[in-house]
């Protein structure tokens, strides 16, 4: 019998078969799970939107570090970073489009990238969006945007940034998830560890911290999401190309003032 996490996972996907292409796997594979096996929780959760706390309780229900109180601040740059990983590793499902579309925005730039995000995914359908994030990032041969820092740093795919970066996940204990195929510079993974870390589920220093942002996030990643404004075949995405440019640049100020 498939507990509650997994069903919604199929419901929220469109059926078993759509969950099994959604991360990749065989049809008959998905059918034989009674609940998301461990490996597969961070694919279900970009692919779906149901949040891995959902799928696996046992796993996800309190932070790696809790003797920490993480400060709200914090738990908002989480969530922010967060959604640009979801958005970064894979075409948003219908169901995470309907819930982008409930954000809420305010008068600041942030907020302000917030409500575009919302408009977008309002009118936003799911199959085209999915089209459009092949377009940008995958495409016959090569996307649009190549979203790794590599790239962005030296012209050339899995070169020395990538290597100082695995240097740097090892001396902080953070391992690769072995269903994530991509290099750890990509974009995507590289906002899924600031989440972590922003989060307090990683036991690091505010200074490591710090660091690392500078070291493989704030020296590429805007000149990123400005291209994905711009990019020819973006659509929904030009809205995350902003929100993604306007949030890290509060992060580097936010950095910064903190030295």
């Amino acid at each position: 019998m498939r507990d509650a996490g997994l069903e919604r996972a199929i419901d929220a996907a469109g059926g078993v078969a759509e969950l099994a292409r959604k991360i990749g796997i065989a049809q008959p594979s998905v059918s034989n799970w009674n609940r998301v096996p461990a490996q597969r929780v961070i694919a279900v959760e970009r692919a779906t939107g149901v949040l891995r706390m959902v799928l696996r309780p046992d796993l996800y229900s309190e932070p790696a570090v809790t003797d920490n109180v993480v400060d709200p601040i914090d738990g908002g740059r989480a969530q922010e970073y967060a959604l640009l990983a979801t958005l970064l590793s894979s075409a948003p499902s219908a169901a995470l489009l309907i819930q982008i579309a409930q954000l809420n925005g305010d008068a600041t730039a942030l907020g302000g990238a917030h409500s575009a995000l919302a408009d977008a995914a309002s009118i936003a359908v799911a199959g085209e969006v999915e089209r459009e994030y092949f377009d940008l990032f995958v495409g016959l041969g090569r996307g649009e945007l190549l979203p790794y820092a590599s790239y962005y740093l030296t012209g050339f795919l899995n070169e020395r940034p990538l290597s100082r970066l695995r240097d740097d996940l090892a001396a902080l204990g953070i391992e690769r998830v072995e269903s994530n195929c991509e290099p750890e510079d990509h974009a995507a993974t590289l906002c899924e560890i600031m989440a972590g870390l922003a989060a307090a589920r990683f036991q690091v220093s505010p200074e490591a911290q710090r660091a690392f942002f500078e070291k493989h996030v704030s020296n590429w990643m805007g000149r990123l999401f400005a291209d994905l404004e711009k990019a020819e075949n973006a659509r929904f995405y030009r809205s995350v190309g902003t929100l993604g440019r306007v949030f890290l640049a509060i992060e580097s100020e936010a950095f910064t003032f903190a030295n």
